[in-house]
């Protein structure tokens, strides 16, 4: 299971989702979200659907480790259609004890599974192209109006990046942790609840001795390297715009404007 956490991972590469400016690629997983969130009918899923899979082609990425990355929220996406399939008011199509199954809870159960899945699968796609550095440098630019309001917008998106930059890192530290217990004869997967709960007690202490010490090594590497934080700094590598960003931009606009307009928001 901790195998299929891709969240945080950058898989290099030369596609064109690669060579995008990093903000463009922020911009564009916003108005993605934007778009799926104002979806609403078959033809609409459809549309965003195109979109995904145009952006899993144009990246280069293995869809199956888009469909890998949804196994760890496999049981949050499953509950949800739950919900919505049985305490969903309407046309009552089969009742059995206290539940009911109705016309509008089945279609807006598949449209909730379509959206958590396309959600998932779209903001994953920024990590999977876009590494930590380019990451950090797209946010900054990005918020640096905020800077005005004594906003420490450097700093903010530093802790991001390296929280994402450190997410497989941890879970390879826990399953590194997790073979060694298991080799000493722990149980991970038998028991009560309870006692499941209580078997990771050995993981966790280790697991955040291991953090603590994996940040105190950062710190003391970004003072060595006369880290101060944004005073003064410059950028090995400043971002520019090319004219497949403006085009970019401007068909996810036309598209989240057509969508607006069906609706008449």
């Amino acid at each position: 299971m901790l195998k299929d956490i891709t969240l945080g991972q950058y898989f290099p590469g030369n596609s064109l989702a690669h060579r995008l400016d990093p903000r463009t690629k922020i911009l564009l997983t916003v108005l993605y979200i934007v778009i799926l969130f104002c979806a609403q009918g078959f033809v609409s899923y459809a549309l965003v659907a195109g979109l995904l899979i145009i952006g899993v082609k144009v990246s280069g990425v293995a869809p199956k480790a888009l469909v890998r990355g949804l196994k760890p929220i496999l049981f949050i996406i499953c509950f949800t259609a739950v919900l919505n399939l049985f305490y969903t008011p309407g046309e009552i199509l089969a009742s059995f004890w206290i539940f009911k199954i109705t016309k509008e809870g089945v279609f807006t159960a598949f449209f909730m599974v379509l959206r958590i899945t396309m959600l998932i699968m779209g903001t994953f796609l920024l990590t999977y192209t876009t590494s930590p550095i380019s990451l950090t440098d797209g946010l900054e630019t990005l918020l640096a109006p905020l800077k005005k309001i004594k906003v420490p917008v450097h700093e903010l998106s530093m802790i991001m990046s390296i929280a994402l930059r450190f997410i497989p890192t941890l879970i390879e530290e826990t399953d590194k942790i997790m073979s060694a217990q298991k080799a000493r004869g722990a149980d991970f997967e038998s028991g009560s609840i309870f006692q499941r709960a209580k078997a990771l007690v050995p993981i966790l202490v280790p697991l955040f001795i291991s953090a603590f010490r994996r940040a105190d090594e950062l710190a003391i590497a970004m003072e060595c390297r006369c880290y101060h934080g944004d005073a003064g700094r410059t950028k090995l590598h400043v971002l520019h715009y090319q004219p497949r960003d403006y085009l970019v931009l401007l068909a996810y606009g036309a598209i989240l404007v057509g969508v607006l307009g069906r609706f008449g928001l």
